[in-house]
């Protein structure tokens, strides 16, 4: 990577190294996929650059593209980079309001849309966005002011052919501060924040990348790739010449057996789905398999955890006495003497059938946007699918720690990042517990706010510069989240800080307006939303005694018609009819049978106190879930 400037740099990096190599790949049939090599994606992305020239896009500009993972996107974003523009992506999904007010802060006025819906959604608000003067699909015709994406190759090629190389001149006009993309993050208090990321940001994540990527490496693309994390590992991908293949949940059992994928970058979501899909397939068998599944799973957690004591890669989150390693030493070793010799056996007659329905070629895949699950991360791990679990924010651009194949801790999401350092931080009084307090273990196993600092961290927010200075001083970022530096040397997430809540699907979600919403009910006195890491949204509820019969709170919470009245009111006040998105619903909820008092569960401008709250009734969360709600 000397000498290497900008990503379009990186992009003319990978054409003149891996030409011929397959660089993406899309579904077309089952178990077929038209390829496309690494010189042709950048042949085209010089033509459709030119043509982007010629519509006037400068150095600097700003350029919409809303769409979802597909060549087009990719051969889009290699256009703009070459024209030396930045890109403003978001999801087809993306909703009018949404559009008008991203485009119209970014000040952008040529956009890409994947097809005739974004088009409709672009049109319900382009009376509100005069600085656009360019649209171009990437499916159709185009027509009635809208350019066909495949137009606008045809007319850049046919430029180059007649000797126009502007796009090869233009490509190392960007430079390392110059911005290589502004992401929008999710929000529904006040507006979504437009991530500055430049170059350096981006190739820094490139660069330090602490896992090998390889050219006979094979890789599925299935997260929204306008997310920095998937954006990151694409790149990184495209970098070292990796063939990448496009999937989606629809199909994507279908497509790990045919692409036999190596590596991939995943959520995790994702994880729960294939073990609760391997689980099912299980239990439909006859019981002699069904047994033998069971042996062999249970076998190869144990021998896991072993061997992860010995290998000195077993979560210690206090300092283990000398007296407790000896104990865990003895167990450990009884334990891979005992379940050592069956699981070798189970592993090939039962676990490796398993892999194969997998693809058979993992050699890592990096799990990230969420929390893994002990129980799923520790099943991945044991039956031979290695699940690394990455950490960070898309102001990091978006890694900030990633756990290792040769530091592989469960339950943390491993070392920071190269080049980065980590601090942790007493959200009360702002205090630095880690590192150092007064040394002995130098504040490992102290829980605060997790502050990051490292050459991914962002430029700030655009046209935003108070948002930028809550969360930015000194070139330190307030990650919001809550952790600790465990004695392994991992960062272990507990929780969060700040008020947004992210699911294990990676929605982010702001829980006050949900909150100030469910305050309307004469039946709820105070609530808090909760969700972390969760699949969906739950709430704890503290009744208002004047809205039932009941003559205490404790009554009122033991009472099931109260709860079940609550829950009605809750799902009526938040719904599709009064503007809240199918993620932002609460599924079940459960009351508490005190109200939340300054000095513990408020703070003395009674804001939630969120973490001490979740904490306090971690089991009637807990519990929620259990249920299925």
């Amino acid at each position: 990577m000397d000498g290497i400037r900008n990503i379009a740099q990186v992009y003319r990096r990978t054409a003149d190294r891996f030409a011929d190599r397959v660089a993406f790949g899309t579904r077309t049939g089952r178990g077929e996929y038209s390829t496309i090599t690494y010189k042709e994606l950048y042949e085209r992305g010089l033509a459709l650059a030119t043509a982007l020239m010629d519509l006037g896009v400068g150095k600097g500009d700003h350029v919409g593209l809303l769409a979802d993972n597909r060549l087009e996107w990719i051969l889009a974003d290699y256009a703009i980079q070459i024209a030396g523009a930045a890109d403003v992506p978001r999801a087809a999904d993306v909703t009018p309001s949404d559009i008008e007010y991203i485009l119209g802060h970014a000040e952008v006025r040529v956009v890409f849309v994947e097809n005739e819906r974004v088009l409709g959604a672009l049109a319900q608000c382009r009376a509100n966005l005069p600085l656009i003067e360019h649209v171009i699909v990437m499916e159709g015709d185009g027509g009635d002011g809208v350019a066909s994406m495949a137009d606008l190759e045809r007319a850049g090629a046919g430029l180059r052919a007649s000797g126009d190389r502007r796009a090869e001149e233009r490509i190392d006009v960007a430079g390392p501060a110059d911005l290589f993309t502004i992401i929008y993050t999710s929000g529904t208090t006040g507006q979504p924040k437009g991530v500055q990321l430049t170059h350096a940001n981006m190739l820094s994540q490139i660069r330090l990348l602490p896992i090998e990527l390889r050219t006979d490496d094979r890789m599925l693309s299935i997260l929204p790739v306008w997310h920095s994390y998937e954006r990151v590992f694409l790149t990184a991908g495209i970098a070292n010449g990796v063939g990448i293949w496009y999937t989606s949940p629809r199909t994507l059992a279908e497509d790990l057996v045919a692409v036999a994928p190596t590596i991939m970058a995943s959520a995790p979501r994702l994880w729960e789905s294939l073990h609760a899909k391997i689980v099912s397939a299980m239990a439909k068998e006859r019981p002699l398999k069904r047994t033998l599944f069971g042996a062999a799973v249970a076998c190869a957690v144990r021998v896991l955890r072993a061997r992860q004591f010995f290998r000195g890669r077993e979560l210690d989150t206090e300092g283990r006495t000398a007296a407790r390693t000896i104990a865990l030493a003895l167990r450990r070793g009884l334990e891979l003497l005992a379940f050592g010799p069956p699981h070798l056996v189970l592993d090939a007659v039962v676990l490796k059938k398993v892999r194969v329905k997998l693809g058979g070629r993992f050699r890592g895949t990096v799990s990230g946007g969420g929390a893994l699950p002990l129980h799923i991360d520790e099943f991945f791990n044991a039956i031979g699918v290695p699940v690394l679990e990455g950490y960070g924010l898309t102001e990091t651009s978006p890694v900030a720690a990633l756990r290792l194949f040769d530091n592989l801790v469960i339950g943390t999401v491993g070392p920071p990042f190269p080049e980065t350092d980590i601090r942790i931080v007493d959200p009360e009084s702002g205090a630095v517990l880690y590192p150092d307090p007064a040394v002995p273990g130098e504040g490992r196993g102290r829980r605060g706010e997790i502050h990051i600092r490292g050459p991914q961290v962002m430029k700030g927010y655009y046209r935003n510069p108070e948002a930028t200075d809550r969360v930015l001083k000194d070139g330190w970022l307030n990650s919001g989240d809550l952790g600790m530096i465990t004695y392994n040397g991992c960062i272990r997430i507990t929780g969060r800080s700040k008020d947004t809540i992210v699911l294990s699907n990676g929605e982010n979600i702001e829980p006050v307006p949900i909150e100030t919403r469910l305050l309307e009910s004469p039946l709820i006195e105070q609530c808090l939303v909760v969700g972390q890491d969760r699949k969906h949204l739950t709430a704890l509820i503290v009744p208002s005694l004047s809205g039932t019969s009941a003559e205490s709170l404790e009554a009122a919470a033991a009472d099931p018609k109260v709860s079940a009245a609550i829950l009605r009111e809750v799902r009526r006040l938040v719904s599709a009819e009064t503007g809240f998105k199918p993620f932002e619903r609460i599924v079940d909820v459960r009351c508490v049978p005190r109200t939340f008092e300054v000095g513990d569960e408020l703070t003395g401008t009674y804001k939630l106190r969120r973490n001490v709250i979740a904490e306090k009734y971690a089991a009637l969360v807990d519990a929620m879930y259990r249920t299925g709600g």
